[in-house]
């Protein structure tokens, strides 16, 4: 019975990151989260990154996401897993920005502590790689979105790259927002209203 997922202790996990992912997801949904603070809408979007890259330790996660290497649009299964990881990984370690926007990196400030780590082997792996293209439909606003998520062409000392030239900030995040909740909900057998 051990083996049952979620055993008692992811459940408490789960609950909790589900539960804060899924408001998240509605606020950034709304057209009126694109009229706030920069500050507010970049924290908002940083947590949910932290807690999506918490969510992808989670085994039938990990699962999904194999599935979606075959299963799939081309860089789907990537973009789902390692992408979303670097940006996590870029705005944790790197807390010196104020809004998306503002966010970049270098190779010398990625590796000023070591080498090799899970950022700049993002980078190495993805340096000059194609752009991809998606497009995602909101159904309550009968609206398509099209979009494209870039790598940097260059990974070296001298060249900075803005988060924001690979995902921008409104389209990319709300499309990054969609792809890590259709993952999310391959693990969810309900959802209810909580009334506080």
């Amino acid at each position: 019975m051990e083996d049952l997922k979620p055993n008692n202790t992811e459940l408490k996990f789960l609950t909790l990151a589900y539960n804060r992912f899924y408001d998240l997801y509605d606020e950034v949904m709304n057209d009126d989260y694109w009229q706030k603070d920069e500050w507010e809408r970049f924290s908002k979007i940083k947590q949910a990154f932290a807690i999506y890259a918490e969510l992808l330790n989670y085994e039938p996660i990990k699962h999904v996401i194999e599935q979606l290497k075959t299963a799939r649009p081309p860089m789907e299964s990537e973009i789902g897993s390692e992408l979303f990881k670097f940006v996590r990984n870029v705005v944790s370690h790197f807390p010196f920005f104020n809004s998306w926007d503002s966010v970049w990196v270098s190779k010398p400030i990625i590796n000023w502590y070591r080498e090799g780590l899970t950022i700049d082997r993002f980078l190495k792996k993805y340096e000059g790689h194609q752009e991809v293209k998606y497009r995602f439909w909101e159904e309550k606003k009968k609206r398509m979105t099209y979009l494209k998520i870039s790598f940097p062409e260059a990974y070296n000392d001298k060249s900075k790259i803005f988060l924001n030239e690979m995902i921008s900030e409104k389209e990319g995040v709300k499309f990054s927002f969609i792809l890590m909740r259709q993952i999310m909900d391959t693990q969810v057998e309900e959802v209810k209203e909580i009334k506080e």
